[in-house]
């Protein structure tokens, strides 16, 4: 069983997590405002609906973290030789179940 649930929510800043929130939830950020939260969780559940979050699936989230990671290469591809220097290349991430 999936110890995970990944929803889109778009950061709007102070407020989006309160500290009371981060104190009983386990928030992972990825590329494309997906957020990791874990499932079975009251708190995890009121932060959603607080942020209107939109509930996707494993595979639907990937593909959402996957998209932003390979614009973001081909940004980095695009660079000088020297702009390339001062930043490392974006790596791909993996989605934990």
């Amino acid at each position: 069983m999936a110890n995970n649930q990944y929803v889109v929510a778009e950061n709007w800043g102070k407020g989006f997590i309160e500290h009371s929130e981060s104190s009983k939830i386990t928030f992972t950020g990825h590329p494309g405002n997906v957020w990791q939260v874990p499932v079975k969780n009251a708190t995890a559940n009121l932060w959603i609906s607080k942020v209107l979050g939109q509930l996707k699936t494993k595979d639907e989230a990937q593909a959402i973290v996957d998209a932003e990671i390979t614009a973001r290469q081909t940004e980095w591809d695009a660079l000088s030789d020297s702009e390339k220097e001062l930043t490392d290349r974006p790596v791909d991430i993996t989605l934990e179940d």
